[in-house]
């Protein structure tokens, strides 16, 4: 199955409003940022054990746990309680707070996950500076 097709068929196993929400998000960073390859992660690990929630990877970036690893620079996953988006390469574990909590006061920020309840309190301006911080972000160490 093509990456596409992994992730709308995702999409559609998602309870209706938070796959509306994903759905939209998903068709926003295409929107605003079409060159970024995209990624499928089902969440389970080699052994077929679910070990986290799907996510929706955008972009490419090197991580290094012991070894080289190509990786998504940005991605989205539906949680319980809405929609978390993961900037990889985020060092500073204040500085998403630091530089983007005020204009996104709904999201919760902590290291380099951004928690978002509700896409209707969304500052699109803001969240697309957000995106753009984290494609510009090189590796993860």
């Amino acid at each position: 199955m093509s990456v596409e097709s992994s992730i709308l068929e995702y999409i559609k196993s998602l309870p209706e409003g938070i796959a509306k929400d994903i759905e939209c998000l998903h068709r926003h960073i295409l929107q605003h940022f079409p060159t970024k390859k995209l990624w499928f992660l089902d969440g389970k690990n080699e052994h077929g054990k679910v070990v986290s929630n799907p996510n929706i990877g955008y972009g490419i970036c090197q991580l290094s746990k012991g070894k080289q690893k190509e990786f998504y620079q940005v991605g989205i996953s539906a949680t319980s309680t809405g929609i978390s988006v993961y900037l990889m390469g985020v060092s500073d574990k204040t500085l998403l707070k630091q530089q983007f909590g005020s204009r996104l006061p709904h999201a919760q920020m902590s290291g380099y996950c951004v928690k978002i309840k509700h896409l209707y309190e969304m500052d699109w301006s803001a969240f697309n500076e957000l995106l753009a911080f984290g494609f510009s972000l090189e590796s993860r160490s």
